[in-house]
């Protein structure tokens, strides 16, 4: 495929048009019209419909622009680094966080990732759902325990654990203990893990609630036991103001950063995933509770 031809196709789908592309760029019209002509003979596609006014780009053409335009403008970032003589991290670094981590951790690491490279503008949102990274034009995402996706490349940066807490005040008997459940909850068997050996603990949720961080809240306040993150009670267990009723007997939390393997790992990119790693050296729950408690 002709680089040049794919650069100007990338011009004219972003002006609209082969006219604005040239009034914009100082390119012939002309010039414009037959390369972007040519690829779509190399390709065998129709990547433009032409109507007497306007340009409209075809299925095909969209789809090229969309995996295309990011590409494109990271070979010129590149390129303009090794013109500098450098790899400077500098321009939109966007990412994509869960939720708890976003509302514990995530806003000290943006404000001190900026502060530390004030060239990069960072955009981070916050969603527990599964992104298409390319199509939403994300440069990183972080989530916990991802499916596997043949598409991405990362690593685990951290580390947790789940563990059943509840107040010190909230009595342990033979029946269900009452539960507070993230979203809807039904009576439920939590398999717990203590020095005394495994067990297994009958909940009836008497309360559900949207976030982890309104069910630890819900949990100090008395109304009943939940499943919470180790790092996220880590503080209130070493001052009493929760107890430990077992670790739950399952898989660790990890949490990964992830990105597309086909794209070029920009400068961004690979400051951020060395600050997070500065942030957590060891990955550990420990770590991320000293995080959070600071």
């Amino acid at each position: 495929m002709d680089l040049l031809a794919l650069t100007d196709f990338n011009l004219v789908a972003r002006h609209g048009g082969f006219g604005k592309a040239a009034r914009a760029t100082g390119r012939p019209k002309a010039t414009l019209s037959r390369r972007v002509g040519d690829l779509e003979g190399s390709l065998d596609l129709r990547l433009f419909e032409r109507g007497a006014r306007n340009l409209k780009l075809t299925e095909e053409g969209r789809a090229l622009f969309e995996r295309t335009g990011v590409l494109l403008a990271e070979l010129d970032e590149t390129a303009a680094e090794i013109a500098s003589g450098g790899r400077k991290p500098k321009g939109r670094l966007r990412i994509s966080a869960p939720l708890l981590f976003s509302q514990t951790a995530m806003g000290r690491i943006a404000a001190g990732f900026t502060l530390k490279f004030p060239e990069v503008r960072l955009e981070v949102t916050t969603e527990d759902r599964a992104v298409d990274m390319i199509e939403e034009g994300y440069d990183l995402v972080i989530r916990v325990n991802p499916d596997p996706d043949e598409s991405l490349v990362g690593r685990a940066f951290l580390r947790d654990r789940l563990v059943v807490v509840a107040s010190p005040q909230l009595p342990r008997t033979g029946g269900p203990a009452p539960g507070v459940a993230r979203g809807t909850g039904e009576r439920q068997i939590w398999h717990v893990k203590t020095e005394a050996g495994r067990s297994a603990i009958e909940i009836e949720p008497v309360l559900a609630l949207g976030t982890l961080i309104m069910v630890r809240d819900a949990v100090r306040a008395g109304v009943g036991a939940a499943r919470l993150p180790i790092s996220l009670v880590a503080h209130d267990l070493a001052d009493g103001t929760l107890v430990n009723w077992g670790d739950i007997d399952g898989p660790e939390i990890a949490l990964w950063t992830l990105y597309p393997s086909r794209r070029l790992l920009s400068p961004r990119v690979s400051a951020f995933l060395d600050f997070l790693k500065q942030a957590f050296p060891n990955g550990t729950p420990d770590e991320l509770a000293a995080y959070i408690g600071r």
